[in-house]
């Protein structure tokens, strides 16, 4: 639950919206995955974490049972990588911490944003 809230936090800090990157969803309710491009889907119950993570593309469930957000969010930068898909732009700034920060990845070429983030971090 902790690693949850931290990516959660990481997109509202970066100024994106959290609804862009995680669909939630009750474990009740039904559940309608095409107008969904790519994004995590987290079904929630009554306890405490959520029940099931899974990892949604192009209106389609690829990897059902991740585990945890912050598993589904490693196995998504993996599938952009390995597919050659492009990040969603209103999540621009969370794909790059991602990709720069956190996976080290062409880390030298940081927009201001990001670079300010990274600054914070190492102070």
């Amino acid at each position: 639950m902790r690693r949850d809230a931290v990516i959660r936090g990481l997109v509202i800090y970066l100024g994106e919206k959290v609804e862009e990157l995680f669909e939630d969803a009750l474990e009740d309710t039904p559940f309608d995955a095409t107008p969904h491009t790519l994004k995590i889907l987290v079904i929630h119950g009554v306890g405490e974490g959520p029940l099931a993570v899974s990892i949604l593309i192009d209106g389609k469930e690829i990897l059902p049972g991740c585990g945890s957000t912050g598993k589904a969010c490693t196995l998504l930068m993996g599938l952009i990588y390995a597919l050659n898909l492009a990040y969603p732009p209103p999540l621009r700034y969370t794909f790059e911490v991602f990709q720069k920060l956190f996976l080290e990845l062409d880390g030298t070429k940081l927009s201001p944003k990001v670079q300010a983030l990274k600054s914070k971090l190492l102070s």
